[in-house]
């Protein structure tokens, strides 16, 4: 990832969760906040209830992949968490990025 980096302090995550945007989809939910730094910050979760460790790597894996591909398509100085939801960890890998890149469209945070 070129221009992002990890979201993982807790406190961050809350604060996402409070004071972002949010858009849903049936796989995933998208939390997106503007920020004044000159990179992205990014987060994927996976609740432990939705399947096992590698299950939850998996679907996280991809997740990463997936932004990684079109980090480019994104503006710059956003805050981005990913939460999958149940019927997410078993959907197929291009199902996740059009509703990935979808949900990112709602939101207005492609170029």
């Amino acid at each position: 990832m070129d221009f992002s980096t990890s979201l993982k302090e807790n406190f961050e995550f809350r604060r996402l969760y409070r004071k972002g945007r949010s858009a849903a989809g049936p796989n995933l939910v998208l939390y997106a906040r503007c920020t004044d730094r000159s990179v992205n910050r990014v987060g994927i979760t996976v609740s432990a209830k939705l399947a096992k460790a590698v299950r939850r790597n998996k679907v996280r894996r991809r997740l990463r992949e997936i932004y990684r591909l079109n980090e480019q398509r994104f503006r710059r100085g956003v805050d981005l968490v990913a939460t999958v939801r149940s019927r997410g960890v078993l959907a197929p890998y291009r199902v996740l990025e059009r509703e990935f890149l979808s949900l990112a469209g709602k939101l207005g945070l492609l170029r």
